[in-house]
């Protein structure tokens, strides 16, 4: 590093002690800072150090990855520091010192974002999530037909949704609204686990989105006892859940397997609204002539 500066100078400062919860959902600042230290470690260990063009040591490495001390000489930040920090001793990074680890670490965006928001650096939301739809997404979500589609918040909340999306996968409608929501029927209802083609990625997918929204809305109760009822019920989101993966998908490709019509496969695509970016607009099209005629065939059941 051609400039490294201590933590010490770059605001390294303790947290203020207000607001903050654990990783399963709930708890206190200690389990916060510890969400931040499993997020650093992990990501640290995911790191080729000749890829980053470190030189060999002489000794073998007993653990996967970069070592504190090259984290802490890639950040211009002391290895103490580092090691402080995995230890989840509560320090709150400055942002400076959260955009050299992004860095170091070889953050993406979506896990830039997750990093600043566990070190509670990024601006607070104003007012609370809100979580009823709005009255121009929905009719939007209606005007879409014949191509599935349904509004959901950040906790994955179904708010709204057309006849072609309860078709494809369930009456929406008919469910306790504890329920109206794509994680929890991914995770907990017998009749739909079998209908992900591809049930573990949508599952890492869907999680490492959430985590992100998780993070992003420190003082949503209902998200918090999501998480946690998740985590305490289903192993698939547990260990998930334990990978510490942040990536907000937009897009992307997903098999299905319909009771009716049999296997067919969606292209997807999420749109957010610029003045209600909690809320998201969720739309399959049709990924080849074969899935097209099975959508075709539900929609004739509509009728």
């Amino acid at each position: 590093m051609t400039s490294t500066v201590k933590a010490t100078q770059r605001g390294e400062h303790r947290p203020d002690g207000g607001g903050s919860r654990d990783h399963a959902g709930s708890g206190s600042t200690d389990n916060w800072a510890q969400a931040l230290a499993d997020f650093l470690r992990a990501r640290r260990e995911r790191l080729n150090p000749g890829d980053l063009g470190l030189p060999a040591r002489k000794h073998a490495r007993r653990t996967p990855g970069l070592r504190r001390e090259e984290v802490a000489e890639l950040a211009g930040v002391s290895t103490d520091y580092i090691v402080r920090l995995e230890q989840g001793r509560g320090l709150r990074p400055s942002a400076d010192v959260l955009e050299a680890l992004t860095r170091a670490l070889r953050l993406d965006t979506d896990e830039r974002a997750y990093l600043f928001d566990l070190a509670q650096q990024r601006q607070p939301n104003a007012g609370k999530p809100n979580t009823v739809p709005a009255p121009a997404l929905a009719m939007l979500v209606r005007d879409l037909s014949p191509l599935p589609a349904m509004l959901v918040n950040h906790r994955y909340d179904i708010l709204a949704w057309n006849p072609e999306m309860a078709g494809l996968i369930v009456d929406f409608g008919a469910l306790p609204p504890r329920q109206r929501n794509t994680m929890w029927l991914c995770l907990m209802d017998p009749a739909l686990r079998d209908f992900y083609g591809e049930r573990d990625r949508v599952i890492r997918e869907g999680v490492a989105d959430l985590r992100a929204a998780w993070a992003a809305h420190p003082d949503d109760p209902e998200l918090a006892d999501l998480v946690a009822e998740f985590t305490a019920r289903s192993g698939e989101f547990a260990q998930a859940w334990a990978r510490h993966d942040v990536k907000v998908h937009g897009r992307g490709q997903k098999p299905l397997r319909h009771p009716r019509v049999g296997p067919l496969v969606v292209n997807y695509e999420v749109l957010m609204p610029l003045q209600d970016p909690d809320q998201r607009i969720v739309i399959y099209r049709a990924a080849d002539a074969d899935s097209q005629d099975a959508l075709d065939r539900l929609r004739a059941d509509l009728e």
